[in-house]
């Protein structure tokens, strides 16, 4: 038996919950995992799991040895990272999950720049707006645009986006342009809905921020088709400056309330853990942070 090879085994089992899960990444049968984990208890003499057919629970000797397991593999990857690093290309697999409206507007040209600079990652992206679990999905970094973190959300901060209330100049000559937000209860407004229910708008008013509750003649999960609708004319929509840019440059939109603007969005590499950090997710994030944090966000 490889003992950091079953201690690895273990951690994932106890990540995931299930064999089956990490016999699934690993690309292998449920019974080389189940072994692996078998040798391991008997190798120390203690139970570490508990098994029943729909749950499997830590022992307290195996929470505590998988805090320890953690703690001696980031040493291990840590020190072999630091040896590979000083004399070898940053080579190895990287999956990334990527916003799809900012992915492609402004991430896809930094990817793949990134991975013309480093060519011997094998770099997969995945484009989606969907809230991933990272460690279940075997994602490396997810980048996310957000005004709200979850709780446990390991992050760095890559860069912002400014909220910006929009509407078509036909739209503003019909109904008038709005001078505050308690205005928008008069207009037809567009809102974005990313788990099927529109949330409410925020402006900075006075100082602080004020909530607006609005009823909404037409929804969506996706800000591209929110900005074309209002484009044509049909309301008021709020959506981040990558995807009002175009518009805006057209003449296509207007900005409005400008006075009022909520703070930006967040823009952050989401990662898996907050245990040692692969040589590629960091070249990875110091590369876009460089560049988005410097105005291309």
């Amino acid at each position: 038996m490889n003992q950091l090879d079953a201690m690895r085994t273990f951690m994932r089992v106890a990540e995931l919950g299930s064999f089956a899960a990490v016999a699934n990444q690993l690309g292998t049968v449920r019974s080389v995992v189940t072994r692996q984990v078998a040798a391991l208890e008997e190798h120390l003499g203690v139970k570490l799991m508990v098994r029943s057919t729909r749950s499997l629970t830590l022992t307290s000797a195996g929470a505590a040895y998988l805090d320890k397991c953690r703690a001696i593999l980031d040493m291990v990857d840590a020190a072999e990272a630091e040896l590979m690093e000083e004399r070898a290309t940053p080579r190895g697999k990287l999956r990334v999950s990527l916003p799809l409206s900012y992915g492609l507007k402004r991430l896809a040209p930094l990817m793949l720049a990134f991975s013309q600079l480093y060519p011997e990652i094998q770099l997969a992206m995945d484009f989606t707006d969907r809230r991933i679990n990272l460690i279940e999905e075997g994602v490396d970094l997810s980048v996310r645009v957000t005004g709200r973190l979850e709780p446990g959300d390991i992050v760095r901060k890559l860069g912002t986006s400014q909220l910006l209330a929009l509407a078509s100049p036909g739209y503003l000559a019909l109904r008038g342009r709005p001078q505050h937000p308690s205005e928008l209860m008069r207009h037809a407004c567009i809102g974005y809905a990313p788990h099927g229910s529109g949330r409410p708008w925020v402006f900075m008013v006075d100082g602080r921020l004020e909530s607006f509750a609005l009823s909404f003649r037409l929804q969506a999960n996706n800000g591209d088709v929110l900005a074309e609708a209002a484009a044509q004319g049909m309301g008021i929509t709020i959506q981040p400056d990558f995807i009002a840019a175009d518009y805006l440059a057209a003449g296509r939109l207007e900005t409005l309330l400008d006075a009022f603007a909520p703070p930006p969005l967040g823009v952050y590499a989401v990662l898996p853990s907050n245990r040692y950090m692969p040589h590629a997710v960091r070249l990875l994030i110091e590369f876009l942070s460089e560049r988005l944090g410097a105005g291309e966000g």
